[in-house]
């Protein structure tokens, strides 16, 4: 293509910014596609509009053709991989969006006719159009009828959930509608003190909907969910099915069917079982393994102490990884990492660590009840708490983040749990071969969590094939890998909530197992040193594990590759 022939299709399209030509910068292109995303979806802000999906739809089917023009034999390794990694992306994007408009049309119950009609009036503010105050009164005016109205039918029982489909589209309806009273409180500040006219008219019917919408949620909880006020929220999930699952492998570059990696978690798990028997002897337990895991959880520092526990596991794995030289730990990751308290209503979904660029401790505060204080004690012991701190920190997550920012940062656009929970994990597999626990009942912690991963697979694959109910995944995670009753069900609740792909959960031991498979095949196969085969993987940035050992193995990709690596034998 010539460069005035370039020059053309860019003035044709204003999506093309950058027309590929034979020597496309394919790293340049997927940084301006995540922003442009990004942009558009904010400005779009409510996931209801239907404007929002059309622009998305617009945009992504541009970059796809524009993608068909790039030559892929002229790309060097690196291209070529980022050229795989983009077209998968804008594949699945756009059969995303396919299925996002379906499930958006399962809330057209809850939430016509006036969701549509505000969602016009919060992007004509955004394009700051004109917008008569009479007019915009009149369409608050009308919403706010209809949401009586609908509240009204709701409370009367001419409507109910019948099936476990409509119960999950409720949920997703109640997020649409805190979205709307969330952007109409901006709304109104927009206008207000700055358009006495237009608020003139306008500030009585937004103070109406802003009191209606959270009534019509209390509605749809009670009377469609059965959820009363004060009763913790029931766990929903709607399965997606074996062939949204064989999608979600397809993108992941995982070639193994569901019931192979359901093997492999068993495999994992019954040699997580006998490790912890051999910890449970040690302690004088003999077999009864869940004796001695309640001794563990019973380890737990006093109200108050917890940060402090959490700084002083946090330094011991970063001297334990520098010491044996094992990665490089820029000393603004080691040193710059924040600490914040989960909130008890957060703690309902995440009982345990959350981490990442700062460590958010899940720990009990004065408000919550006896039974529930006692429970997240025991769920976040020291010895389970020691693997949980450089999972979420250094060498985990929070040195992932620092890197991602500094190295091939555009690939953030393809982020996956394999490569990031993956990473995370591996270091507990690495660190358990090391002896990093040395004590029965630090062993027991570790193999806690390791035994919880197993679990993962198994249970969130088994209920997205339709073989498992979300109350069936809570007693099998009391059972097997002995979970506190509560942070069982935060467990469940958190994996079926609508924020996980099927696969998510999964990724963590499986892209483990990845990470390690990997360094059998280079570092103990005598390609690299462990250092800088961990440094290459963190500056490589996110992908999908099978797509950066092509690149350590400096192996070509062909243009449509698929998934064949098989790294755990089943």
């Amino acid at each position: 293509m010539t460069r005035n022939a370039v020059l053309r299709a860019s003035s044709k399209d204003p999506d093309c910014s950058a027309v590929p030509t034979l020597d496309t910068d394919v790293s340049q292109l997927i940084t301006t596609i995540r922003e442009d995303v990004k942009d558009i979806t904010s400005f779009y802000e409510c996931s209801y509009s239907r404007t929002r999906m059309r622009r998305l739809r617009a945009y992504l089917d541009s970059r796809r053709t524009e993608l068909t023009r790039v030559s892929y034999s002229r790309l060097d390794q690196e291209g070529q991989v980022d050229f795989i990694l983009l077209k998968k992306y804008i594949d699945r994007q756009l059969e995303a969006l396919d299925a996002s408009q379906e499930r958006n049309a399962e809330l057209e119950p809850y939430l016509e006719p006036f969701a549509l009609k505000l969602i016009e009036l919060l992007e004509e503010r955004q394009r700051v159009a004109p917008t008569a105050g009479q007019r915009a009164a009149g369409i608050l005016s009308t919403a706010c009828q209809d949401v009586e109205a609908k509240r009204a039918a709701v409370k009367d029982g001419h409507r109910r959930c019948h099936s476990g489909k409509e119960r999950l589209a409720v949920y997703r309806a109640l997020g649409i509608l805190h979205e709307l009273h969330r952007l109409f409180e901006e709304w109104i500040g927009f206008y207000q003190g700055y358009d006495p006219e237009f608020t003139w008219w306008v500030v009585a019917p937004c103070k109406q909907l802003l009191r209606l919408l959270p009534q019509l949620s209390n509605s749809f909880k009670e009377n469609l969910l059965g959820i009363l006020p004060g009763e913790k929220d029931a766990i929903i999930g709607q399965p997606a099915g074996g062939r949204a699952i064989l999608n979600d492998l397809d993108e992941q570059f995982i070639a193994y069917t569901p019931e192979e990696l359901i093997q492999v978690a068993e495999q994992e798990y019954a040699w997580c079982e006998a490790e912890t028997v051999k910890a449970s002897n040690d302690l004088g337990y003999d077999q009864d393994w869940k004796s001695a895991l309640e001794h563990v959880k019973n380890l737990y520092v006093r109200p108050g102490q917890q940060t402090h526990l959490v700084r002083e596991l946090a330094e011991e794995a970063i001297d334990y990884v520098k010491k044996h030289d094992m990665v490089t730990i820029p000393q603004v990751a080691a040193e710059c990492w924040k600490t914040d308290m989960m909130s008890p209503e957060r703690q309902k979904e995440n009982p345990f660590f959350l981490g990442g660029e700062r460590i958010i401790v899940s720990y009990p505060t004065d408000t919550m009840s006896h039974e529930d204080k006692l429970m997240s004690m025991r769920g976040n012991s020291r010895p389970f708490s020691r693997s949980t701190v450089f999972h979420e920190l250094v060498p985990g997550h929070h040195l992932q983040y620092h890197m991602i920012k500094r190295y091939r940062s555009y690939r953030s656009l393809f982020s996956t749990p394999f490569w990031m929970e993956g990473w995370a994990f591996y270091w507990e597999l690495i660190l358990w071969d090391r002896g990093f626990a040395s004590t029965p009942e630090d062993k027991i912690g570790m193999l806690f969590w390791r035994m919880h991963r197993c679990a993962r697979i198994i249970f969130n694959l088994k209920f997205h094939l339709g073989e498992m109910t979300p109350q069936e995944c809570v007693e099998y995670l009391v059972a097997k890998v002995g979970h506190e009753r509560a942070t069982a069900e935060g467990e469940v609740r958190r994996s079926f909530g609508g924020n996980y792909s099927p696969l998510y959960q999964a990724g963590y031991m499986l892209g483990a197992l990845q990470f390690y498979a990997l360094r059998k095949e280079i570092v103990d196969a005598g390609g690299m040193t462990e250092k800088r085969f961990h440094d290459r993987i963190l500056k490589e940035g996110e992908m999908p594990i099978e797509l950066l050992r092509s690149l350590l193995h400096e192996r070509p990709l062909k243009r449509e590759h698929r998934a064949s690596w098989r790294f755990y034998d089943v």
